[in-house]
């Protein structure tokens, strides 16, 4: 953390530019040295204002659906992939203006959609997504592949007769895991569907690839893209969300209130259910700056929110001293899946979005207030 947590409004998002930069040079060595194409999965990570900065390095957007590609198309301006469970009819027009790549999710989509895309005077690349029924994901909430998956077609259901216009194949099998997990994927990948892929132009190996994380192999990652483009003559794409943001933002709080009820508890201005609310789904403990593991250090809490949710708690921390009004506590890693994700909820206002420059410091980006929460109402 290199810049003051009180020199910004609290609650706040603050997203260094030097990290994020960092990411996306590693990214795009990657690029670099196997000619794939590396795409910002937008649901993982939309903050538009530094998408200029992301476009320097990557080669687009992917989007679950038309606001996400229209952010893209507009925002960044390079390639827009936009793949959904199931398209609208009333916005899919709209979605073909702005998007390059549209994945189906079934030959039911592609059948309904496809006269339309092909009379579209754009050329527009369409792919099927695949369900190669596997996946090394524990927990089912976050696995695309577990039993009767609404994601993707499998071997038995896949239909070779309804190819024609169809110029590549997506997998999303992935969830914060490590390349030696994309090789294991690729291998049934190949087994399955290798007939089909022999047709293809293009491969694209979805996201949950954490490829920023110091013990991330990215020799595997390497080798896994060059099997598939070597063995038949693919393009390959990759669309990572999370580790494009991965360890470069926070979430800068502050302490309202401290209370006794059979062990120290502290009261929040920022919410797990409103401003981080994978911290109650997935559920994860996010690090705090200078923070321990509870009975770790001299005084242990319990972190709450300001919401009426009994369960709005972030988790039980242990400090040096003694937590007291107004100190600033900092949450790391809360650049991808906050921002997108949070709510506002009991009327609790949303965090600020602070950009931590590299060449000025923190700088606003955007606050929040009543008409943001009274806009999404009516």
């Amino acid at each position: 953390m290199n810049f003051d947590p009180t020199a910004v409004p609290s609650p706040s998002y603050v997203v260094d530019e030097k990290l994020l930069i960092e990411n996306l040079e590693l990214l795009k060595s990657i690029i670099d040295r196997t000619n794939c194409k590396i795409l910002l999965a937008q649901k993982g990570f939309s903050m538009y204002s530094v998408y200029p900065l992301i476009g320097k390095y990557l080669n687009g957007v992917t989007s679950s659906g038309l606001l996400e590609a229209k952010l893209g198309f507009e925002e960044m301006g390079k390639e827009v992939h936009t793949y959904s469970p199931a398209f609208s009819d009333a916005e899919f027009d709209e979605i073909l203006s702005y998007s390059d790549h549209i994945v189906f999710n079934s030959f039911d989509q592609w059948r309904k959609f496809k006269d339309r895309v092909k009379g579209y005077p754009k050329k527009i690349e369409c792919g099927i997504r695949i369900n190669p029924e596997y996946s090394e994901i524990e927990v089912d909430l976050y696995n695309p592949c577990f039993a009767f998956s609404r994601f993707g077609v499998t071997l038995e259901n896949f239909e070779p007769d309804e190819l024609d216009g169809i110029s590549g194949l997506h997998f999303h099998t992935m969830c914060e895991q490590n390349s030696d997990t994309l090789a294991r994927t690729i291998e049934v990948v190949d087994a399955k569907f290798g007939k089909y892929l022999k047709d293809m132009k293009w491969i694209n190996f979805g996201g949950g690839h954490h490829i920023t994380r110091p013990d991330y192999k990215i020799e595997t990652l390497i080798e896994s893209i060059e099997f598939m483009k070597n063995k038949y003559d693919l393009d390959v794409y990759l669309e990572p969300g999370e580790a494009v943001a991965l360890n470069t933002g926070f979430l800068v709080a502050t302490v309202l209130d401290t209370m006794h009820n059979g062990m120290p508890i502290a009261i929040l201005d920022t919410s797990a259910s409103c401003h981080m609310p994978d911290v109650l789904e997935m559920p994860y403990r996010p690090e705090i700056v200078g923070a321990g593991m509870p009975n770790e250090k001299a005084v242990t809490y319990r972190l709450g929110g300001p919401t009426c949710l009994a369960g709005d708690v972030i988790g039980d921390y242990s400090f040096d001293e003694l937590l007291k009004p107004n100190d600033k506590l900092v949450f790391c890693d809360m650049a991808h899946y906050s921002m997108v994700k949070n709510n506002t909820f009991n009327g609790v206002n949303l965090p600020s979005i602070v950009l931590n420059t590299v060449e000025n410091g923190p700088k606003v980006i955007k606050k929040f207030g009543y008409e943001d929460f009274k806009e999404r109402l009516s």
